[in-house]
């Protein structure tokens, strides 16, 4: 199973790499896959890799439903 999330981009570093934000963890992630990137932007992130830009309404909404599973009974949690 592929499990790509949606990420919010905080910082541009050099060489194509980023800083995305998740749910409050950041991480360094490649951005060399996707053009015209820029802070404040949302990707969809898999293996450290940003594969594609999202619109933010829908990023906003799947991490919301991220967020609704999470909080269900007997879940142990997404990142489990």
């Amino acid at each position: 199973m592929c499990l790509a999330l949606p990420a919010r981009i905080v910082e541009m570093r050099k060489q194509d790499i980023g800083i995305v934000d998740l749910g409050g963890v950041r991480k360094e992630v490649s951005l060399a896959l996707v053009d015209d990137l820029q802070v404040d932007d949302y990707v969809i992130v898999h293996v450290g890799y940003a594969l594609s830009k999202l619109d933010p309404e829908e990023a906003e909404r799947t991490l919301r439903i991220f967020a609704e599973m999470e909080s269900m009974p007997g879940n142990v949690g997404v990142g489990a």
